[in-house]
C-alpha cells in the first residue's frame, strides 16, 4: 500500500492530500530515510512524522485497504 494512503487509513494524518504534502516536504521518514508518498509500506516498517518540533514514531503492524475508525489504531504501534 502507498505511504500516503496508509497514513490516511491509519488516521495518523487526516487527509491523503495532507499526507502527500508532508511526504513532499520531507517531514515523513520510513526506516530513517526520507520517503515519497508512493513508497510501498509493509509490516515492520518504522514511520516517523515530524510536526514542527514534535515527532511521532510508529511501527507498522498490519496493512489493510479499509478499516473502521475504532480499529485503525491496530494498524500501528507507537514507539
Amino acid at each position: 500500500m502507498r505511504l500516503d494512503k496508509f497514513l490516511k487509513v491509519s488516521r495518523l494524518i487526516k487527509r491523503r492530500t495532507v499526507a502527500n504534502e508532508a511526504c513532499d516536504a520531507g517531514r515523513v521518514l520510513v526506516n530513517e530515510k526520507p520517503a515519497k508518498a508512493s513508497l510501498n509500506v509493509k509490516t515492520g516498517d518504522v514511520i516517523e512524522i515530524r510536526f514542527g518540533e514534535k515527532a511521532v514514531r510508529v511501527e507498522v503492524l498490519d496493512v489493510q485497504e479499509t478499516v473502521k475508525k475504532d480499529e485503525a489504531k491496530e494498524l500501528y504501534r507507537y514507539l
